[in-house]
């Protein structure tokens, strides 16, 4: 089952619902940052809730970055997406190791902590919009369900899930977000919370084999749904580049600089974001060293 995000909504304009087959995508990051488990199944849920809110996104220069700055001992985790739901990330601690919780699953709550949820969106704008609410449970979902109602007042639905194989790569990884439109009414409200009380997890409807479109007509069952014909395929796509990397450590200034090649003779940089490593030569050094500041 290839990775895809679906848009829908209902006839009356009062649901709107996105689903996202992120397996590929949360595999990807595995590989690059080799997560363990519980890691994995924290940053791929954060990273697929980063995929859909993309889909909201206008314009090519326009973000939206999630972070969870939580206590436990994942530590900080970070995930960015553009328009196009091409999403990058890190979480701070990925060798993280726990018992499983008293469910029989990844204590994701309990390595993500207490703290706070920022959620950025640069819009194009002067400046960007920030929204902050406390780390609820720690799970992700819930968090981030917490954060529309509070910081956007959105009714939202998010359920995210992350299946981990034995070997620690991803089986299946997905989510979806409902929300309800100011047409909605209290009796469409009340519908949809009743469903959700009842609805299995998204592992579970994807190991049974559902695709995107099923599990988008299974959530909304009882309504009138459109599905948007433009689907869209989330991936894993880091934005770095010798360039950015030249840029930042010019940012650094002249003192630091003249260090570097002092000490070291060369500079190595390692991406936050893929790992990958780009190495500056002194001669190279030498030439940041004129453009920047004191």
């Amino acid at each position: 089952m290839h990775d895809i995000i679906l848009r829908g909504q209902s006839t009356d304009g009062s649901i709107r619902i996105f689903v996202a087959v992120t397996t590929d995508l949360v595999n990807e990051a595995q590989k690059i940052h080799k997560t363990f488990p519980v890691a994995t199944a924290a940053f791929g849920r954060t990273l697929t809730i980063a995929a859909i809110m993309g889909q909201n996104l206008k314009n090519d220069t326009d973000s939206v970055t999630i972070q969870f700055r939580g206590d436990g001992p994942l530590g900080n985790i970070v995930a960015i997406t553009d328009n196009k739901s091409q999403v990058r990330g890190y979480v701070v601690n990925p060798f993280v190791d726990l018992p499983l919780n008293s469910n029989g699953k990844l204590d994701v709550g309990k390595a993500v902590g207490r703290g706070q949820l920022n959620v950025i969106c640069d819009l194009s704008l002067k400046e960007p919009y920030s929204g902050q609410v406390p780390i609820v449970t720690g799970e992700i979902a819930e968090d981030m369900t917490y954060y529309f109602a509070k910081s956007e007042q959105i009714p939202t639905a998010i359920g995210l899930g992350v299946l981990v194989d034995t070997d620690e790569s991803v089986k299946c990884a997905g989510g979806f977000m409902i929300q309800l439109m100011p047409e909605a009414t209290d009796e469409t409200a009340s519908i949809l919370e009743e469903k959700m009380k009842h609805i299995p997890p998204i592992t579970q409807m994807l190991s049974n084999g559902m695709f995107a479109e099923q599990i988008l007509f299974y959530l909304t069952d009882g309504f009138d749904m459109l599905v948007q014909n433009q689907s869209v395929t989330p991936v894993y796509k880091c934005k770095c580049s010798k360039k950015r990397m030249e840029t930042a450590i010019i940012s650094i200034g002249k003192k630091d600089i003249e260090q570097i090649i002092k000490e070291d003779g060369k500079c190595e940089v390692e991406c936050q974001f893929c790992n990958y490593k780009y190495t500056f030569s002194k001669e190279e050094l030498e030439e940041m060293l004129k453009k920047a500041r004191v």
